[in-house]
């Protein structure tokens, strides 16, 4: 096989890698790549600020948060949402403020065109003619017909009192919700459940906690946790435990092992897990980005 057969340089097709390496350097067409393990937070850390958690919350859906920072979270949200009701209400004034005063010119010019209409009835004959001229109702009439032809004129951006004005966004009314920012429900601070980690009792393990790669166990258990192993909360007393004992121990009766108290089916809160490497575990793993694409006729 010669050097150019090998690297296909005389082929008139346009090959799938060729194309994935055109679209990565420039900006046309979606982008799609599958996130490695190395992308991706692990389970024991906070969703907001992808460190381990020190004072560690489960929300009903799975996610860590650590307390500290879904607190500043929420109070950030709320002082946003206080900020934007100040603009809509001080919109709804203004746009109260303006409704009334157009309604208080309709109504002055409509007085006016009554009055001089019955000042014109009154003080003038039906056929006026002065030297052959028009008289004041016909040059009143003209008037009235010129001011309404220049009110309905186009805007000019060279006249002065022609040119348009520029008028703000609307401000929609906020939500007075907050949200969480990974499933997009309404977040509550009295919804979040606190979470106790095992740790390994491993009295020749001297390294800290953020440089071990296995630092919890089950408390049920005492399996290692990890990314790659599914695991849940047990909300009343806070213990992670590996999904295999809740399957195999902890529903057969229904009791937290721990501390022995009853368990509910909304209990059992299965924990996230980050990024392993393994195309079949985890969720959420691929990223999309979505570009304009060129279409050629």
């Amino acid at each position: 096989m010669t050097r150019h057969a090998r690297n296909a340089t005389a082929g008139t097709v346009y090959s799938y890698s060729e194309r994935r390496k055109d679209s990565s350097a420039g900006g046309y067409g979606n982008q799609e790549k599958r996130l490695s393990k190395d992308s991706v937070k692990n389970f024991d850390c906070c969703c907001l600020s992808l460190q381990p958690c020190r004072t560690p919350l489960v929300s009903p859906d799975g996610y860590l948060f650590d307390k500290e920072c879904v607190l500043e979270y929420i109070i950030t949200q709320k002082k946003e949402i206080a900020r934007k009701m100040k603009e809509y209400e001080k919109q709804s004034k203004k746009e109260a403020t303006e409704m009334r005063e157009i309604g208080q010119s309709e109504h002055r010019s409509k007085v006016e065109k009554f009055v001089a209409k019955e000042g014109s009835i009154m003080s003038k004959p039906l056929n006026p003619v002065k030297d052959g001229q028009p008289g004041a109702s016909a040059s009143s009439e003209a008037s009235i017909l010129e001011a309404e032809k220049k009110a309905k004129a186009l805007p000019s951006f060279w006249v002065p009192s022609l040119t348009p004005a520029a008028k703000k966004t609307a401000v929609k009314k906020p939500d007075k919700t907050v949200y969480c920012p990974m499933t997009g429900k309404p977040l509550k601070l009295s919804s979040l459940a606190p979470v106790k980690f095992t740790l390994i009792n491993d009295p020749d393990e001297k390294r800290s906690l953020i440089t071990r790669e296995a630092a919890y166990m089950c408390a049920v258990t005492h399996d290692v946790l990890g990314n790659s192993v599914p695991c849940a909360v047990l909300r009343p007393s806070g213990n992670i435990v590996t999904m295999e004992c809740v399957e195999k121990l902890i529903k057969k009766d229904m009791i937290d092992p721990t501390n022995g108290a009853k368990l509910k089916e909304n209990d059992i809160i299965p924990l996230q897990r980050g990024g392993t490497g393994f195309a079949g575990s985890g969720n959420q793993l691929k990223a999309k980005v979505q570009k304009a694409s060129m279409v050629v006729a």
